[in-house]
Order: C-alpha cells, then sequence, then structure tokens
C-alpha cells in the first residue's frame, strides 16, 4: 500500500478527508477551515501525518499522531488523534496499513507508548484496534474541560 508522509501539495485533497472525518464526529462542515488546519499541521511540523494514496495518487486515508510526554514513564508517547478512511476505500485493510504504519513510525523515533481515544459507540475501531493489540484502559478514566 501506498503510504507517506503527507505534504503541504496534499492539503486540498487531504482537506476534503479531513472535513469528512470531522463531520463524522458531529462537526458542521468547513473544508476552508479544514484544509487551513492541515497546512498549519504541515507547516509547523507538530504533527506527523500519514496518508494513504490509492492507485490514482488521491488520499484515501489518513493517520494523525501528536508528540507528548510521560512523565511517569519518562519517555516520549505519541497521542495516535486521528485515523479516518474514506468510505470508499473501507474494508480493503487501508485503516490497518495506517496503523501499522503509525506503529513503525514511533517506534523508528523511539517512542515507548502509543495512546489513543475513540467514541464507545465506534465498534469498527474498536475491532481493529483490539486485532492489533491495543488495549483498552481500564486503570484510568479520562476526562476533558472544554475551554471554548
Amino acid at each position: 500500500m501506498s503510504i507517506r508522509h503527507a505534504r503541504l501539495a496534499d492539503v486540498e485533497a487531504l482537506g476534503a478527508l479531513l472535513d469528512d472525518y470531522r463531520v463524522f464526529y458531529g462537526q458542521a462542515s468547513d473544508p476552508a477551515a479544514a484544509r487551513h488546519f492541515l497546512a498549519r499541521r504541515l507547516g509547523l511540523g507538530d504533527s506527523h501525518l500519514l496518508i494513504h494514496c490509492g492507485d490514482d495518487g488521491a488520499p484515501q486515508g489518513f493517520v494523525q499522531l501528536y508528540p507528548l510526554f510521560s512523565t511517569v514513564r519518562l519517555a516520549p508517547l505519541w497521542r495516535l488523534n486521528d485515523l479516518f478512511v474514506a468510505p470508499r476505500a473501507r474494508h480493503r485493510g487501508v485503516g490497518r496499513a495506517l496503523m501499522h504504519a503509525a506503529r513503525d513510525l514511533a517506534l523508528a523515533h523511539g517512542v515507548r507508548q502509543l495512546t489513543l481515544a475513540t467514541r464507545t459507540d465506534n465498534h469498527a475501531a474498536q475491532a481493529l484496534y483490539e486485532a492489533l493489540g491495543w488495549q483498552r484502559d481500564r486503570d484510568f478514566h479520562h476526562y476533558a474541560l472544554s475551554l471554548d
């Protein structure tokens, strides 16, 4: 499968995928904001964004990771924040390939742990994660504080 790091030249096509991802999570469609967000991430280099491209070269899926640090482990960790595969490319192993690529990239950077969160009703994603050896956290409750 063709998986590579995203580039600024990918922002237009990748922006449509990011917009679809946001809509999946209940946000209003805003393709321009999605493109701007991607351009900022790529311009600042503050995330690792891998994309899968189809035979036509168009992005069909992406995984985005954000670097963090674990004080307890005294080591870097990455948050796998986003995984999305376009509906037309699902059930072809794209999500699995992106997850493997994310793991391999983290290992190459000396990362000791990957974390992620998904909606409780996203059973397809949960099945994939568990099939790949990810363990559901049963020791900690995770909280969020919205500052909007």
